[in-house]
């Protein structure tokens, strides 16, 4: 069943009741949202397909353009804007006008029929084309806040704790610790457990060097680009230059 049912006026206010009703959706799922536009398949029974839904739903979001108060339909029984507002009404479900441009007034009880006169004292959301997203964004907000069974759709989608990285050191580690990947490492450093690593990983003693330079001993060269003198070597005994002209030709 769907948590948020959007009623409007075709002509005036169907493209606002579409926009809203792909960002709620896209944020709360498919199933979180209904309009008949789109969710009442064809062949099905227009009326009672739109009164079950009205009456599961959570909040009704009515959209207001700017013709919607002063509307000769609003004023027949048979209307079904007028029809799904008072049904919400009956079954004391949340309505949220949403006002859909900043030219579209608050609504005033003297513009409404009397048997919708309280819906001017219902606090209304607005939507403003140049300020879409912002809009669209505090809309969702107003109705997670509203009705706390909705879920962002990207929560829904969050990796799970067997999925996110661990790190878990225990003992007397006294050098520096790099995970890889997945890595556990219990006790005094004892035995190390690794998954799905796809980088260099060192298990043994010592250092690792990666893609660096490394020296040790007594003396130690690293010649990085083109040598065209020569690399020449002494160790130990006599320090002084030889004078024999060795060296690579």
């Amino acid at each position: 069943m769907p948590e948020i049912f959007i009623n409007y006026r075709t002509g005036d206010g169907d493209h606002l009741a579409a926009t809203l009703d792909e960002a709620l959706r896209n944020r709360f799922g498919d199933d979180a949202v209904f309009r008949d536009g789109r969710s009442i398949a064809p062949g099905s029974e227009y009326p009672h397909e739109l009164l079950t839904k009205l009456r599961g739903s959570r909040a009704v979001l009515v959209v207001v353009g700017p013709g919607w108060a002063t509307a000769a339909e609003l004023r027949r029984e048979d209307d079904w804007v007028r029809r799904e507002i008072l049904e919400a009404r009956r079954y004391r479900i949340p309505i949220v006008p949403v006002l859909g441009d900043s030219s579209v007034s608050w609504m005033r009880r003297d513009q409404l029929p009397v048997e919708l006169s309280w819906l001017a004292e219902i606090q209304s959301l607005r939507y403003r084309p140049y300020h879409s997203a912002t809009d669209l964004a505090h809309i969702g907000d107003e109705l997670a806040r509203l009705v706390p069974e909705l879920t962002d759709a990207l929560q829904q989608t969050a990796p799970t704790a067997s999925d996110s990285t661990h790190n878990s050191v225990s003992g007397g580690n006294h050098g520096t610790f790099v995970q890889g990947r997945d890595v556990s490492v219990g006790g005094d450093i004892a035995g190390t457990v690794y998954r799905n690593n796809t980088g260099p990983f060192h298990t043994g003693s010592g250092n690792q060097n990666v893609n660096s330079p490394h020296f040790s001993g007594d003396g130690g060269t690293f010649v990085a680009g083109d040598n065209h003198n020569g690399v020449h070597h002494t160790f130990g005994g006599d320090r002084r230059r030889r004078s024999d002209g060795g060296g690579q030709r």
